[in-house]
């Protein structure tokens, strides 16, 4: 385990730091870092369209991990079971909204995971991603450029910062009043090409982000072929000629982010829909030459339905609320601390609970929005008890990781990831808003 430098207080620093110039310093120091040790922030785009293409045998599935909190921790216990299980497809997310609630800007998050790498020893590639670049449907409809602007802006920040996989949702401004499909996904398909043609605009020299699109948003009607079809024929018209497009697809099958929550706290059983996860992720593939359907809100699913996902030729499946449950309902998680923050959420927190919620609804739905204000509190835990937290997710992401198939495929990831340092200079045209980012050649420094 690397020990060459306290990474502990350096990733401390950095997160419980308000200073921002400092934070951007601290952040900067261990992407340096990383790239001197072989750790290299990257796109998982060419393995996807490889898969898309055949080139890779299915039967696994990526996990996407949103880690909302003691980030640094679990994203050490994820590159542990990745070494013990020769694992190199997975990916590290936040959505724009988690990033606002669990106060982790794109360069704070980012540079925790590579710190994570080097403290844990990991070598290769590391995918960080922009999980639900989401349209606003309200602010949309009032004004679509300004609502694209907005996305832009945090599509910016976020690739500036080595996010260089994004999923653009803009499943948000689906019309199912319409009657006929292509017209329910116009505004979806044509925002998420203006949104795409942007990436290729300012993405590095040398990497191709990985950008995903979504059909059907998470917790309405479930998604069908001809949503795929009328989605893709569309996207496709809408690009540039030249550009490349997205190399996955997320829909619909039943599920709800974060699990619907029962009267006692408890999360009511979901009925998944695995086939048409199946069908239209062959669609996507056969069709379209994508990597296949993805999958959100999946964590608070039952044990016993994991292995389906790997099954059905899912590429991707997204995991987030289960592990922020795990550490809030820990043994080790100070009882004292969590009536502190549901004292403060019944406070702060009271627009979120909802007419006829139960306490134990409002607490469950609404403590995601307390993990920004106690971080410092929650990073201040002694090492002991956030390692005893950590190995009890640590458990959790080793089953999921076996269930899903996503083992013994680190060299068929290094082997087709293409490694790029990228610099960033400052610039006349930095200087002016812009971005300009190149690399300085290919492989471990």
């Amino acid at each position: 385990m690397a020990r060459t430098v306290n990474m502990d207080k350096i990733v401390l620093d950095l997160v419980t730091t308000d200073d921002q110039e400092k934070k951007k310093l601290v952040a900067k120091k261990i992407v340096d870092m990383a790239y001197k040790k072989g750790i290299y922030p990257s796109s998982i785009h060419q393995f996807y369209m490889a898969r898309g293409k055949g080139e890779v045998k299915g039967g696994f599935t990526v996990p996407a991990i949103n880690l909302r909190t003691l980030t640094y921790d679990l994203a050490r216990a994820i590159f542990r079971v990745a070494k013990r299980l020769n694992s190199g497809a997975f990916i590290f997310e936040i959505a724009k909204s988690e990033m606002g609630y669990t106060a982790q800007p794109p360069e704070e998050y980012s540079s925790v995971i590579l710190a994570a790498a080097i403290r844990e020893d990991f070598r290769g590639p590391v995918f960080i991603q922009g999980d639900h670049i989401q349209i606003n449907a309200k602010k949309f409809a009032e004004n679509p450029e300004k609502e694209l602007d907005s996305l832009k802006a945090l599509i910016a920040e976020a690739i500036e910062y080595h996010f260089y996989n994004i999923d653009i949702d803009s499943s948000t401004v689906v019309d199912l009043s319409k009657a006929d499909v292509k017209k329910q996904q116009k505004a979806n398909f044509e925002s998420c090409a203006k949104l795409t043609q942007f990436i290729r605009q300012i993405q590095p020299k040398g990497i191709e982000v990985s950008v995903g699109g979504e059909i059907g948003e998470v917790g309405t009607k479930n998604s069908t072929p001809e949503d795929l079809r009328a989605f893709m024929q569309g996207y496709r018209g809408s690009l540039r000629k030249g550009r490349t497009g997205i190399s996955k697809i997320s829909i619909q099958t039943g599920t709800s982010h974060g699990g619907v929550v029962l009267p006692n706290g408890s999360i009511a059983e979901v009925k998944l829909d695995f086939e048409t996860l199946k069908n239209i992720s062959r669609l996507a593939r056969e069709e379209f030459g994508l990597a296949g359907a993805v999958q959100h809100g999946a964590s608070t699913l039952p044990s016993e339905a994991f292995h389906k996902f790997p099954e059905t030729d899912t590429a991707e499946v997204h995991l987030a609320t289960e592990f922020q449950n795990m550490v809030y309902e820990s043994k080790y998680f100070p009882v004292e601390l969590k009536n502190k923050i549901y004292e403060w959420l019944k406070v702060n927190a009271a627009s979120e609970r909802k007419a006829g919620d139960s306490e134990e609804q409002f607490i469950y739905k609404a403590r995601k929005k307390a993990l920004g204000a106690f971080k410092k509190e929650i990073m201040g835990l002694a090492q002991d008890t956030r390692d005893a937290i950590a190995a009890e997710v640590e458990a959790k992401f080793e089953f999921l990781f076996k269930q899903l198939n996503a083992v013994n495929n680190k060299e068929m990831v290094d082997k087709i990831i293409t490694l790029k340092r990228v610099i960033k200079r400052k610039s006349p045209e930095k200087e002016a808003g812009k971005q300009a980012v190149h690399h300085d050649g290919e492989g471990a420094d």
